[in-house]
């Protein structure tokens, strides 16, 4: 059967935009419009009754740096990957569209259809179900409005083919079931959904909302959700509500003793798995080649390897969407609610498989581009008029081609030299710049590397001072270079600093480095032009000597107090004396009290936890920082800073200057040298040594018909097109949000064009160009199947993360289960076919979407608790800002190996489970990782030739639980866990910490907060609970 129209009866068929009554957004009052989320002017719906909302609240589970040193880790760097040079495609003879480049014969791969509709359908009593409706204070049995009720009445325009798979009875019980821990069924890890049409989830019985719950006397009052009336299409708005204990609609509190009929339990494993999921869609699609030559075409999983070949449009390792097919107006856009996005990796690196980018030249007049919208050329263009002429894909204006760009053309229109010429042919390449894209139209220098150590009391006590120094004289070797280059062309600088700073003469011809002190912090300036920035190969004596000197000199230093804004001051004259782009690491370790610009004060009041006042939280103590930060990247310097902190940072201010100046955030919690040391050291080397581009600008174009409005990620806008950062890296994402402004052509599709200008580390300036064209449609059966679930998280929690700068945290969470319910209700109406009131019917693309928002509603940052360090949370904000696709998907929804489950003699990892404590086992050992903590939980009853194979220990007792990695041995289960290990490192790009726990230790507390579908440690709902509520609010939006 086809694809079916879904048109329910009112009052839901008049679905109107926006996101339930918010009228202020996330950001500044002048931000643009949004579709159903934050920022922009108030949607047509009714205002929010506010003192009905009542948002989440509670505990989130313990930071990972409450409990030793668990702090942030960055992968280890893995260089010199050489990529193979790029081989042309051959010319094809089938025609092809101008936006549908290159050509018919290319593989059919991944045709730009959706699977066969998958429809699970499971236990459909939800009728026979009431989720219950308390009020926190009170049980109102009476008045609980039952999620049963008589089915909606489509009428059909087509038909969805759907597979209807029997019903799942589910197990009784008597009174009030036990809150299920989570799903119990062993599947794969990670996260996104693969673009298939619908799911039937049929909800039995409530799990944890039960039929009319009765308050018993001397029990604490239950909490859940008030009973709320219409929904955010015109009646109250529903929100969440406070101090609900872990779990969602009419949960009881911890020790209720409710009595209620015998109900039905919702089987865990009767709902959508994300490992299931990622599972499958490796299955299908791993390994494969994925041939970018058509328009729209949905990439595989993040989470899924396999091999892109660019035909035309850019890789998905570029640019990832959140719907590769836009809806085609403006009005559509906001009836679904479904954000369009695009997160863009400009720098991400390609593996050893993939071609790298090639370099284009147009000689001294320099790239052709469009006179009008001025797009750069690329395969969106389509020559014209015998090849004299071409017209822009983006602004359809007609240009004349310059004479020595001529070129004839085939039969088919197509240019002789389509496939010589990668901006032809390609959707990623680059462009050599001329002058014209240089400042003040003087080639740049070379770029500096300074490295900044903080020689205060607390960083030599720990012994990190000895420990950096000793590092750089190996690093020093490995800075990145261009391409074939004998010698990296950067060069590095010197500063130590407490209260004072000292900056050092390396000139070659010295025989002992001078140092320089600047005590006046309040006016800096740098003491020394020549001598300061030296290359590595010709003061390699004189560098040596002073990483020897420095800890001796400052070995019995008393000075606690230190300094910082005047470090970066320092680090930007010195940059711009050179007259050159640079990069500051800056090793750092208290809270700057001494008097200098920039001093901080303990602000660190978790009495505002839940407050309105929250926000302050998160936001700079002053704004000294962000014009600091303005500077910075005015005069392309970037700042890397590495804390070491053992108490209250400030995390929120200091953090201000690296996210907008395109720089990293690293957190060392209690460092302690033997068990920290090996994991600061990768990720030291790996931010040394990772590909990365200076003095960057970067522009998004697209078609007529939309036009990008907001940008999130770590950078600088000075206006509101143009993305400045001083550098950016092969780790960085940033996120892009898109409007219309006028209706879509569906022949044309919605074009994008990202080009980023920069200078490499040679010191070249170069234009890096990605292309992407997706498809348009006015069917929303179209928008649903293209979407991608893990852009899309992507996208909240970045638009989230901003959001409470601004806004109380409680308007943030109802904000975002609000359009979750919105995006899945306007499915159920415009796509689903009829069936039961009682099923919740999810997008096959979108059926994770429940579970990963939760995860997300239950991150450190959204769910406010005292218990957290509030350094904890500001850091996991900045962090999650950088990140691109793969980062969410890993950080929100961590993976679960079951080590006790692999095959020593495959390369493969085990088979990811679900995260839920159900999945544990006594007798096992799990690998959980989310990109930045890294666990190994070992069951009681572990088998005793695993532990001696891994361990070299006689028994489970003996294992010590202090080491953060596994001794190397000869045997099987060693080789195997330890080759496991790195290939995880080696896929996220922070080195992960070891930490070893035991089953029923103490400690235990920390990994079982990264069981995400369970009931959170201190707040927070389990995914069974959330996908209930979330049920219940598309129930009362339909009805």
């Amino acid at each position: 059967m086809s694809q079916q129209g879904y048109v329910a009866t009112p009052p839901y068929s008049q679905a109107k935009p926006g996101m339930g009554g918010y009228s202020t957004g996330f950001g500044s009052t002048t931000s643009q419009p949004h579709y159903a989320h934050y920022g922009g002017a108030g949607q047509p719906y009714s205002a929010a009754q506010t003192g009905l909302l009542k948002p989440p609240h509670g505990h989130p589970p313990p930071a990972p740096n409450q409990f030793g040193q668990t702090n942030l880790q960055n992968g280890v760097y893995n260089p010199g990957n050489q990529m193979p040079s790029y081989a042309a495609p051959s010319p094809c003879s089938g025609q092809a569209s101008p936006l549908q480049s290159h050509g018919s014969n290319s593989q059919a791969n991944y045709r730009n259809t959706a699977p066969p509709l998958f429809t699970q359908q499971v236990t459909s009593q939800l009728d026979a179900m009431q989720i219950g409706d308390h009020g926190s204070s009170q049980a109102h049995p009476q008045n609980t409005p039952s999620l049963s009720g008589p089915p909606l009445r489509p009428s059909f325009q087509g038909s969805q083919p759907q597979q209807h798979l029997p019903p799942l009875s589910s197990p009784t019980s008597h009174g009030l079931p036990v809150a299920p821990a989570a799903p119990a069924a062993a599947v794969p890890p990670g996260m996104p959904p693969p673009p298939r049409v619908g799911m039937h989830v049929g909800l039995a019985g409530p799990n944890q909302g039960n039929i009319g719950y009765q308050q018993v006397q001397g029990q604490p009052p239950m909490t859940g959700y008030s009973p709320q009336q219409g929904g955010m299409y015109g009646g109250q708005q529903r929100g969440l509500q406070p101090n609900y204990p872990g779990a969602y609609p009419g949960a009881p509190a911890t020790g209720a003793q409710l009595a209620g009929p015998q109900q039905k339990k919702l089987d865990p494993d009767s709902i959508p798995s994300p490992t299931q999921v990622i599972e499958e869609d490796k299955i299908r699609r791993a390994g494969q080649l994925f041939v970018t030559n058509t328009k729209g075409q949905v990439p595989p999983l993040v989470t899924t390897n396999c091999v892109v070949q660019d035909q035309g449009n850019a890789s998905p390792r570029f640019i990832r969407c959140t719907t590769y097919s836009f809806p085609s107006t403006a009005d559509m856009a906001k009836q679904s609610q479904i954000p369009l996005a695009a997160v863009i990796k400009p720098f991400a690196t390609l593996p050893p498989n993939e071609a790298p980018l090639c370099v284009v030249s147009h000689g001294e007049s320099g790239p052709i581009r469009c006179n009008r919208c001025k797009a750069y050329m690329c395969p969106l263009m389509q020559f014209i008029e015998g090849g004299r002429r071409y017209q822009c894909g983006f602004c359809n204006c007609v240009n004349e081609v310059p004479p020595f760009y001529f070129q004839h053309l085939d039969h088919m229109g197509r240019r002789l030299d389509h496939y010589d010429r990668p901006e032809l042919s390609l959707g990623s390449y680059e462009f050599m710049a001329t002058l014209d894209y240089c400042k003040n139209s003087k080639p740049p220098n070379p770029p500096a590397f300074i490295f900044m150590i903080d020689v205060s009391y607390c960083n030599i006590k720990i012994g990190c001072v000895k420990l950096i120094c000793e590092e750089l004289k190996t690093l020093l070797d490995n800075l990145p270079r261009e391409d074939q280059a004998e010698a990296s062309a950067i060069r590095v600088g010197f500063v130590t600093y407490n209260k004072v700073l000292h900056f050092y003469n390396l000139k070659s011809s010295l025989a002992q480095p001078q140092m320089l002190v600047v005590s006046d912090v309040g006016e800096m300036f740098v003491p020394l032009l020549d001598g300061f920035l030296v290359n590595v190969q010709e003061s390699r004596p004189v560098i040596n000597n002073l990483l020897d000197q420095i800890p001796e000199m400052f070995a019995d230093t008393s000075e606690s107090e230190t300094v910082f804004a005047p470090v970066i001051q320092a680090g930007l004259e010195a940059v711009k004396a050179a007259e050159c782009s640079g990069k500051l690491f800056i090793f750092h370790s208290s809270l700057p009290t001494a008097e200098a610009p920039g001093k901080l004060k303990n602000r660190d009041d978790r009495k505002l936890v839940n407050t309105e006042k929250e926000k302050i939280l998160f936001q700079p103590q002053s704004h000294f920082y962000e014009t600091l930060a303005k500077e910075c990247v005015a005069n392309s310097c970037c700042v890397d800073v590495f804390l070491f902190p053992n108490q209250y940072v400030d995390v929120a201010t200091m953090g201000i200057v690296p996210m907008s100046t395109g720089g990293s955030l690293y957190k060392y919690n209690n460092f302690q040298i033997q068990t920290d040391a090996e994991h600061f050291l990768n990720n030291l080397r790996k931010d040394v040594q990772k590909p990365i581009g200076f003095d960057a600008i970067m522009r998004v174009r697209t078609n007529t018909g939309f036009r990008a409005t907001d940008f999130l990620g770590s950078m600088y806008m000075n206006n509101t097109t143009d993305v400045e950062v001083a550098a950016i890296d092969c780790d960085k994402a940033i996120t892009v949000e898109f409007k219309h402004d006028d209706k879509l052509n569906e022949e044309n599709g919605a074009l994008i064009q990202c080009a980023l200008l920069y200078t490499n580390v040679a010191g070249h300036r170069r234009l890096r160009i990605h292309n992407l064209a997706l498809n348009c449609s006015s069917q929303h059966a179209d928008l649903y199947k293209s979407c991608e679930t893990d852009a899309l998280i992507n996208f909240f929690a970045k638009s989230a993360y901003r959001a409470i700068l601004n806004q109380p945290l409680k308007t943030v969470r109802e904000i975002l289960v609000n359009q979750t319910a919105h995006i899945l209700a306007c499915y159920r109406k415009n796509c689903a076919s009829p069936s039961s009131a009682g099923q919740l019917i999810l997008p096959e693309a979108m059926k994770l979407l429940p579970v990963y928002m939760n995860c997300l509603l239950k991150s450190y940052v959204l769910l406010g608790s005292p218990d957290l360090p509030t350094d904890e949370r500001a850091f996991q904000r900045l962090l999650v800002t950088f990140m691109d696709v793969v980062g969410t998907q890993s950080f929100f929804y961590p993976r679960l190996l079951p080590i006790h489950k692999m095959d020593v003699n495959s390369e493969e990892l085990p088979a990811a489970v679900r995260c839920s404590e159900e999945r544990l086992a006594d007798g096992g050992i799990f690998l959980l990782e989310n990109g930045i903590n890294m666990f190994l939980w070992l069951g009681l009853n572990s088998q005793p030739e695993l532990i001696q194979g891994i361990f070299n220990v006689p028994s489970f007792a003996h294992i010590n639980t202090d080491l953060t990695s596994l001794p190397e041995l000869d045997n099987p289960y060693s080789k195997k866990i330890r080759s496991i290990i790195a290939n995880v490192r080696n896929q996220s790009p922070y080195s992960m910490k070891l930490i070893i726990l035991k089953q029923k230790d103490k400690s235990e507390g920390i990994f079982r907060q990264f069981l995400v579908e369970d009931k959170g440690l201190h707040g927070g709902a389990s995914y069974v609970d959330f996908l209930c509520h979330v049920h219940k609010e598309i129930r009362q939006l339909l009805t």
